[in-house]
């Protein structure tokens, strides 16, 4: 008995194999790249039972082990290669209940590679609400498999998988499911099988099919491969299709005495009755739109009090350190540089778990899959396909992931497209500016009494996004050329009730990431941008300490006051100073100050530093006496010169458009080269992005002044 086994999550999309990943690894989950491949690897350790453990690894959905992207070829790669690290000692393929003809073939193929199978069958509440009976048993005897009958979603049947996994070794190896024989091909598959060392015909096959995708080839086999198909007349697509015809004969007849399903000729479905609606070419979109609505306005309403909260233990933190901590240098950097940071962006968790408590809401209750649906609509008269819209909507959260997604698009010029106008949707990083801003600016004041402002106006920056991403896709359709039509085939998933743990579980892991990725970034910014902010060439340094300590300000002024306007005109004079006030000239047309210009230069790292940055500076210049959350600080700045306040409606507004369509990440800048294998694109994302920031902001400030 094998003590620790790798088990691999295989299936067609939708059919629950992410929800079956949560159940059976938790919170104990990791998520990487396959070794030398920008795919996702998401993993996770369960215990089986005391004595032996497994790590879970979720590959990518697919429906086919003919691969049409980048997925759906990782999962051909580790589950036909013995040598790969992650090739799995036992496949649980999650088969949904309720259309297991299609789901089989998949599993036929999967059969054949001879690696250990578990069928779970998922979804059987539903099967058995849609009156539709399995016999489990006889599938199992004519699959020659285990079996297990569960729901994800309801926990139901998990332990009896998890020891049918235990026990995965104790059972023979599944029936053959294809005649090698009939396809006339067993010379080629003999000769391929002896020159590379592979035991089992059908990985052969694969080989011969996919042998200039597969990682684990070395190019001199690649080359015999390709002469020796050559050499046999070997007619890859026309050997697929007898292939596939012979599987689902072998699927017809395992299904014949096994699956029985009622005849609902004139009965619809309770999804397809709510699809007429949700769907509908106006009210569809006019929902969407109330659904949208509905989120930005709890955004707003259900975070204050936690937000609260946060400020206060922030603001209580820097007061008891400056209380207990002897002054100086170290305890200004830890208060003002690093707390002050921190404090301006995990102030605004409540809001990012609210907005990835919906879109886990909206993915689980498969109303998603029908916004994908209906703007595919909008999308090809734009010249993209449907599938864009999973990577434009995912942008939502992070462009990042976003763009890696986009590997699912098969047509070149979709795929480009859809990577170069993703980050134009407004991701979770803009969030915390736009609601910071948003606060300042526009009262919370109610409309007709539901309708917060606020919300509305932030509703309106997620809005501008989506639209300005839709347009610019329109341009680049005639900027960029190419032939190949692409194409979008989705299977909605029925309306289910959402898995609330689930949903908790997708909240914890997205504010976990953007705590310890943004939180890294913070601390590092902050911590160089204190001491560019706190240090100086020493003559103006010391020209300003003999200025404010001369009889003209002692004798005028307060010492609190002299202190305060000291570490103003020190801040102004000091390096960070120097790097706003090179860039100001460029920037003050747009209605911004040095000190924006700073945090502008530092948020190009991650947008969410702009937050912590202006924390930092403030905290810096400010009363050292009284702490104050960033929010407080920034409602008081006025403009030395004129007495104005500084971030006043215009310079707010300006500010969230720059934000909401400037290239200010260098993660995306470098997923964008890694998926492209070029710079033109990147360079090319970064000009026009940073060009559209600064005209539109440029026209937003001018109107609104």
């Amino acid at each position: 008995m094998k003590k620790h086994l790798k088990v691999a999550l295989v299936g067609n999309p939708n059919t629950g194999k992410s929800t079956l990943f949560n159940a059976l690894t938790g919170l104990n989950q990791k998520v990487g790249n396959f070794p030398g491949v920008t795919v996702d690897k998401k993993t996770g350790a369960c215990t089986l039972n005391s004595e032996q453990q497994a790590t879970i690894i979720d590959l990518p959905g697919t429906y086919s082990l003919y691969p049409k992207s980048k997925d759906e070829g990782i999962v051909l790669d580790v589950l036909a290669n013995p040598a790969n690290e992650w090739h799995p000692d036992v496949v649980v393929f999650i088969a949904d209940a309720t259309n297991l003809k299609r789901n089989l073939l998949l599993y036929t193929q999967v059969a054949d590679l001879k690696i250990p199978v578990i069928v779970a069958l998922n979804i059987m509440d539903l099967a058995k609400r849609s009156h539709i009976k399995i016999k489990v048993d006889e599938l199992a005897a004519k699959l020659g498999v285990r079996v297990v009958p569960i729901s994800a979603r309801k926990d139901e049947g998990i332990a009896e998988l998890k020891q049918a996994i235990a026990e995965s070794g104790e059972f023979a190896l599944q029936v053959d499911t294809l005649d090698f024989d009939e396809l006339g091909i067993q010379n080629t598959l003999t000769a391929i099988q002896q020159k590379l060392a592979i035991a089992q015909p059908y990985v052969a096959l694969q080989v011969a099919h996919n042998y200039r995708q597969l990682n684990f080839l070395k190019p001199e086999q690649q080359e015999y491969i390709q002469q020796l198909l050559a050499e046999t007349a070997f007619e890859s697509k026309g050997l697929q299709a007898q292939e596939t015809l012979a599987r689902y004969s072998f699927i017809n007849e395992v299904l014949f005495d096994t699956l029985i399903i009622p005849l609902q000729i004139d009965q619809e479905t309770y999804s397809n009755r709510i699809d007429h609606i949700l769907t509908h070419r106006v009210w569809g979109f006019v929902i969407f739109m109330g659904v949208l609505f509905t989120i930005f306005q709890s955004i707003f309403a259900w975070s204050e009090y936690p937000m609260s909260l946060i400020e206060s233990l922030f603001i209580w933190m820097g007061d008891t350190a400056h209380q207990f901590l002897p002054a100086g240098a170290l305890t200004n950097l830890l208060v003002d540089g690093v707390l002050a940071g921190l404090s301006g962006v995990l102030v605004f968790i409540p809001q990012i778990a609210i907005l990835f408590a919906f879109i886990a809401v909206l993915e689980d209750t498969g109303y998603m899959a029908r916004v994908t649906f209906m703007m595919d609509r909008i999308m090809r008269k734009v010249g993209l396909n449907g599938k864009s819209v999973v990577p434009m909507i995912g942008g939502l959260a992070c462009a990042v992931p976003s763009i890696m997604s986009t590997r699912n698009i098969e047509n070149w010029k979709d795929r480009i497209i859809t990577i170069m106008v993703t980050p134009l949707v407004s991701c979770s990083a803009r969030l915390p500016i736009y609601t910071l801003l948003i606060a300042l600016v526009v009262p919370d004041y109610r409309v007709w009494g539901l309708f917060n402002l606020q919300g509305l106006a932030l509703m309106s920056m997620y809005l501008l996004s989506m639209l300005s991403a839709v347009l610019v896709a329109w341009v680049m359709k005639y900027l960029i050329k190419a032939r190949e039509r692409g194409y979008f085939i989705m299977e909605l998933p029925v309306y289910r009730m959402p898995r609330w743990d689930n949903v908790a579980l997708t909240m914890y892991e997205k504010v976990k990431a953007f705590v310890l990725e943004a939180g890294k970034v913070i601390i590092a910014i902050s911590v160089i941008l204190w001491v560019l902010a706190s240090y100086g060439p020493p003559a103006k340094f010391k020209a300003i300490d003999e200025k404010f300590d001369s009889a003209a300000y002692t004798t005028q002024y307060s010492p609190e006051k002299i202190d305060q306007l000291k570490a103003s005109e020190k801040l102004e004079n000091s390096f960070a100073g120097m790097l706003g006030k090179s860039i100001e000239p460029a920037i003050k047309p747009l209605g911004f100050d040095w000190k924006i210009g700073i945090a502008l230069i530092t948020s190009f790292a991650a947008r969410e530093v702009f937050v912590g940055t202006m924390a930092t500076l403030y905290s810096v210049d400010g009363d050292a006496s009284r702490m104050e959350s960033v929010k407080e600080r920034m409602a008081e700045v006025r403009n030395p010169e004129t007495g104005n306040l500084v971030f006043t409606l215009p310079v707010a507004f300006s500010l969230m458009i720059f934000y909401a369509y400037a290239m200010q990440c260098m993660s995306t800048l470098a997923v964008v080269y890694r998926e492209t294998k070029s710079w033109k694109w990147p360079i090319t994302q970064f000009v026009y992005m940073t060009a559209m920031a600064y005209v539109a902001s440029l026209v937003v400030y001018q109107i609104l002044k």
